[in-house]
């Protein structure tokens, strides 16, 4: 269903569902930016410690599979509304911050390898 929403809309739903609860007194930049660590947090630790094949079952298993898809909600749904409240344009967010990475990372110097872009300055001297 990624391709019968827009992040537009994903937004309004989001709006919606907050101002029906009169939750805008709430969302500040502080507390929602809490929101995403708290919840990327919460996703980090389903993955903690497990090995590959562990992660691979996790996947398998629908009720694991679905506490997974709850915490990538709540991350979202945090992000969303942090755009949507700071007047952020995400697409435009993702779009810039990949044209500077894209600089950052070369595909020459980047391609096969997960060095950060200091890292591959530093094995090129």
């Amino acid at each position: 269903m990624d391709n019968k929403a827009t992040v537009d809309e994903l937004k309004e739903e989001v709006q919606m569902f907050c101002e029906e609860r009169d939750w805008d007194q709430f969302h500040n930049p502080k507390d929602l930016a809490i929101g995403v660590s708290t919840e990327a947090g919460e996703l980090l630790d389903i993955f903690r410690f497990k090995t590959e094949a562990q992660m691979k079952e996790l996947f398998e298993n629908p009720k694991s599979k679905e506490h997974i898809e709850e915490e990538v909600a709540d991350i979202l749904f945090f992000l969303l509304r942090f755009a949507q409240m700071n007047h952020l344009d995400l697409s435009e967010c993702i779009h810039n911050k990949i044209q500077k990475n894209s600089k950052k990372y070369p595909v020459e110097t980047a391609k096969g390898n997960n060095l950060k872009y200091a890292e591959v300055k530093e094995t090129k001297l």
